[in-house]
């Protein structure tokens, strides 16, 4: 008895790897990504909902540990809130900023699942390691950025003197905390571009690592603009923390590029603006061989037929 083999049909993976899917069928594939992910970050805001007090509280901890910021009536750190929506805003802001978070490997996952399929496979595995590196150096750098409000609002509180009382706004505070995060956060990505820009062959690690002068300033004067404070710690921490992370990132790609060869090709020594070296002595032409002359041959006379004989 036989038994007949079904062949096992494509996946829509595979369908819209090698573009047999159709325009309708790839923007319903968005609609049910899109859904599942506002699902999944709807899912989050309701975590975030709960879990914002405590969040607020955590961001508020650099200006509570400051020894003025004790009310001397109350014995608590205070805020002063100018609306009466204001706090129940924040809340529902900060409840959102969870709600990413708790959601980001779901979201995220949508996301890459739409767009693998028009990626080759080797861009895929960059991608992979691209996304594996990049949320610890946000994580890193918004530690950092903590770190560094803590230290700058000591700073520019101790600048007002002992005669005037210092009370924050809540909103605002909260606000330039988040930015700051972010801000670092963003910074510290920074490696990533240069590892770019290396994987896909425009700069060699040679040449990444001769511009580090030109980097390292860049770094420092970003990091005197986007610091809160004018005194040169946070400026400094930010600088130097990103200084290590180039080099860190030149290291990898010196690693890349004795993986794949590079710097062994026969013009690797010559520079950019060098010119190439000709070769002026022709070769010499061997003469030709000589033909026969040929005797044409006659066209063949025409046929002459007469009228009898096409009757």
């Amino acid at each position: 008895m036989g038994f007949a083999l079904r062949r096992r049909a494509p996946s829509k993976f595979e369908r819209a790897a090698d573009g047999s899917m159709t325009l309708v069928e790839h923007i319903r594939e968005l609609r049910t990504r899109l859904f599942r992910a506002s699902l999944a970050i709807l899912v989050g805001f309701g975590v975030g909902i709960w879990l914002s007090e405590r969040v607020r509280i955590l961001l508020s901890k650099p200006y509570c540990d400051l020894p003025g910021s004790i009310s001397a009536a109350t014995g608590k750190c205070e805020f002063v809130q100018l609306g009466v929506t204001d706090v129940f805003l924040l809340n529902l802001k900060i409840a959102l900023w969870v709600g990413l978070i708790v959601a980001a490997p779901v979201w995220l996952y949508q996301l890459w699942a739409f767009i693998a399929p028009g990626l080759h496979r080797h861009e895929r595995r960059y991608a992979y390691f691209f996304t594996a590196v990049a949320a610890p150096l946000f994580a890193a750098g918004a530690f950092l950025a903590f770190f560094v409000v803590q230290k700058g609002l000591e700073f520019l509180i101790n600048l007002s003197g002992e005669d005037i009382n210092t009370t924050l706004e809540v909103t605002r505070y909260i606000s330039f905390v988040t930015n700051l995060i972010l801000l670092f956060g963003v910074a510290f990505e920074f490696p990533l571009v240069v590892l770019m820009l290396n994987f896909v062959g425009i700069a060699s690690a040679k040449k990444l690592l001769g511009w580090w002068r030109i980097a390292v300033f860049i770094f420092f004067a970003f990091s005197a603009i986007v610091t809160p404070t004018p005194d040169p710690f946070g400026m400094t921490a930010l600088a130097i923390c990103l200084s290590a992370l180039y080099f860190a990132a030149v290291g990898v790609a010196f690693l890349n590029d004795k993986r794949r060869g590079r710097g062994k090709e026969i013009y690797a020594d010559v520079d950019d603006d060098e010119a190439s070296a000709l070769e002026y002595t022709p070769d010499p032409v061997e003469a030709g061989e000589r033909l026969e002359t040929v005797t044409p041959v006659a066209p063949p006379k025409p046929i002459e037929r007469t009228y009898d004989d096409m009757t």
